[in-house]
């Protein structure tokens, strides 16, 4: 069992480019000594935190436990590195805990070696705890992750099962979407709030409807799935149970927040309708079909965040560029705008230069999220 839970050591790994959101939220979560790394936040807590994070980060890609950081340029070197861990502090004479991990820039550059290496590490330094030849390894998954970068191992317990970004919402979805955490990202950015109204004419399968809706009306994003640690007897259940409690009591009701979605593909609309019920958010949330040329407030203030088409999975360049000056023309310049995308000539092809630029990933596209505030006092000045 782990003795000290108030000194959990951990990581959330995440974007490149949300490390700064990250640290944010799991300082406002009560974390400890939280220090932003590229890729990934490093922080500390007891068990509730550790709970916390994972049921209410809405950009980290999932929680970790780091067990320890050390170099290795052999596998001896990794062997007695891993052995040295305590792993029996967290798994059990019966648990299964299965490895996997990555190495960049290292000696110890093949994968599959390394896993064998640390399996067996891990499997000594359990027989020594146990004093048991074997173990079978049929309950709770406790899944090791490695990462060896510059020669240097850190070794981490998966917490959170499926990655954050799977909320539980979204079994299926439309071509090309945007991950979760990412557009949850875009509503932070562009300062949604309890009280917006929300405009997104390329909706697709909603998910940018859908994680504006939980972030204004504040309902955690893990509320409505499960995390691999909830099985662990090392966490008590009631540490859970607490933190769904605490969670629940932090969502606004009868908030004004709305959220008008549309987009050509009549498929793509009845997704979204069924993932923002899902999600429980189908109430605040309305759907159209009408393509961007066509678009049309519904109210006279409102705010726009979407992901239009890039030309590499959909549409071509040029027609993903006329997307862009149709965009420039129809969005009302009094109301503010946020657009992802990878395209350099963006600016231009709109037609206003964006007041902020924020360098992210969609996938393993680069690409800049444009923000365009409102511009409500430059027109009644003219």
């Amino acid at each position: 069992m782990v003795e000290n839970m108030s000194q959990i050591k951990m990581a959330a790994p995440c974007l490149l480019g949300l490390e700064g959101l990250v640290a944010g939220e799991l300082r406002s979560m009560q974390a400890q000594n939280v220090e932003a790394q590229n890729g990934r936040v490093l922080f500390e807590g007891d068990e509730a935190v550790l709970a916390r994070a994972n049921l209410c980060s809405r950009y980290a890609e999932r929680i970790q436990i780091l067990l320890g950081v050390f170099q290795a340029r052999t596998f001896e070197q990794l062997f007695q590195g891993v052995k040295a861990l305590p792993w029996e502090m967290w798994i059990g004479k019966s648990d299964a805990f299965p490895v996997k991990g990555r190495s960049l820039d290292s000696k110890l550059a093949s994968v599959p070696d390394c896993q064998s290496i640390m399996k067996k590490a891990i499997v000594e330094r359990l027989k020594t705890a146990y004093h048991l030849p074997w173990f079978e390894e049929t309950g709770a998954v406790h899944q090791v992750q490695f990462l060896l970068m510059k020669d240097k191992v850190s070794v981490m317990l998966d917490t959170s099962g499926a990655g954050l970004h799977k909320r539980g919402y979204r079994a299926n979805a439309a071509e090309a979407p945007i991950k979760e955490t990412l557009a949850a990202a875009m509503a932070y950015l562009a300062h949604v709030r309890a009280d917006s109204t929300l405009y997104d004419p390329f909706c697709g399968s909603g998910t940018i409807l859908i994680e504006s809706a939980l972030l204004a009306l504040r309902i955690a994003p893990g509320l409505r799935r499960r995390f691999a640690a909830e099985k662990w007897m090392q966490i008590p259940g009631e540490v859970w149970s607490a933190e769904r409690r605490r969670a629940q009591e932090q969502i606004l009701q009868d908030r004004p927040f709305t959220a008008y979605g549309s987009d050509i593909d009549p498929h793509v609309l009845q997704l979204a309708e069924e993932n923002a019920r899902k999600a429980g958010v189908g109430g605040c949330i309305r759907v159209e079909q009408r393509s961007v040329a066509d678009f049309v407030p519904k109210t006279e203030s409102g705010m726009i965040i979407c992901n239009p088409p890039y030309g590499e999975r959909l549409l071509d360049i040029r027609q993903a560029e006329e997307l862009y000056a149709v965009m420039g023309r129809v969005f009302p310049q009094e109301w503010s705008s946020t657009v992802i995308s990878p395209s350099e000539h963006f600016e231009a092809l709109f037609g206003r230069p964006a007041q902020k630029r924020r360098k992210l990933y969609n996938g393993m596209i680069r690409c800049q999220v444009f923000l365009y505030p409102a511009q409500r006092e430059k027109v009644q000045r003219v």
